[in-house]
């Protein structure tokens, strides 16, 4: 009789433990933190409508009911991934018109385009883009799953605000080449030349809190910082590290003057540029600098995202806690 109840409690602790919920995350404590500045390009999962343009009095995006940022899936009923597919479906079609499937606000949606033909040219009305490309800098490589993240925000499609969805794309080596001062009520900016013979890694993740993927490099393990938690983060000096010139990673010294918890925003961490090198040579926070890991004493605690337009001097990051576990997702 003790033997049955034994084997009913064995079986108890067994369905237990399988069906508990494992919570536990999986990226190390210890991670390889950045500051490279990194160029990117990101193929569109779809075409985007990034505009339109007048044909014989008339715009057919408009008269289709399309709006910028619409990201076309569909024509005549058949998949288009590249801007080479909608064109070739425009060639092998009527002529006259096109079946459109499009994508507004995660909503599968049809219409109708009419194509014009002037002067034997067949004309959409419509400027689209399958592809963006662009700089930033990497944040963060997990030196045991050899996932990366970078930028600290999502990649938009520059003319709609769209967000890119990710079919494929890749980050690669790049050097900086200038720096355009930010002033008061007026972003600066990183130039750069990208080198795309040199590629650091994939993209597979296109996210409010970053580009991640997988870092297909070799990985210098020497200099690991700590994950800090929100509770470790402490205000007062802290620094950046990113690139002015070059490939030159610095550090640069700032101030922590907010922190907040928020796990839907990409501003958790509001600072100040400290720095007079930093302040001469860029004015503050400039495009570019997105992703440039923070650091802490012996921790990295999150990632330049935005710059504060009206004092460029100030600047907003992520908790690097919040990039680590989207890389996961």
């Amino acid at each position: 009789m003790f033997f049955k109840k034994f084997k009913s409690f064995i079986a108890i602790i067994l369905v237990a433990t399988f069906i508990m919920p494992n919570y536990v995350l999986a990226y190390s404590k210890y991670i390889v933190a950045g500051g490279e500045n990194i160029g990117l390009q990101i193929n569109n999962d779809g075409i985007i409508i990034a505009g339109f343009y007048k044909v014989n009095d008339s715009y057919p995006g408009y008269d289709a009911n399309l709006n910028k940022g619409d990201t076309i899936i569909k024509v005549d009923g058949k998949d288009v991934k590249s801007i080479d597919d909608f064109i070739s479906s425009i060639e092998n079609g009527n002529k006259t018109n096109l079946k459109l499937t499009y994508k507004r606000n995660n909503k599968e949606m049809d219409t109708t385009l009419n194509l014009i033909n002037e002067n034997g040219i067949i004309k959409t009305g419509l400027y689209v883009k399958d592809m963006v490309s662009g700089i930033g800098t990497l944040t963060f490589i997990d030196p045991n799953t050899k996932l990366y993240g970078a930028l600290g925000h999502e990649v938009l499609e520059s003319q709609s605000g769209t967000m890119i969805d990710v079919k494929d794309g890749k980050i690669y080596n790049s050097t900086v080449t200038g720096i355009e001062k930010s002033e008061r009520g007026e972003p600066g900016s990183k130039n750069a030349d990208v080198n795309s013979n040199t590629v650091y890694g994939d993209i597979k993740e296109n996210t409010i809190s970053g580009i991640f993927g997988n870092y297909t490099r070799e990985i210098n393990k020497d200099n690991l910082y700590k994950v800090a938690e929100y509770e470790d983060i402490k205000l007062g000096s802290a620094k950046i590290i990113t690139v002015l010139e070059g490939n030159l990673k610095s550090e640069y010294d700032i101030n922590i003057l907010k922190v907040n918890n928020d796990k839907n925003s990409n501003k958790n961490i509001l600072f100040e540029i400290t720095d007079d090198n930093l302040l001469e040579k860029a004015g503050g926070v400039v495009q570019g600098m997105s992703g440039s890991p923070i650091i802490q004493g012996d921790n990295i605690i999150g990632a330049v995202t935005n710059v504060v337009v009206n004092s460029p001097e100030k600047g907003y990051g992520i908790l690097i806690t919040s990039m680590l576990e989207e890389a996961e997702n």
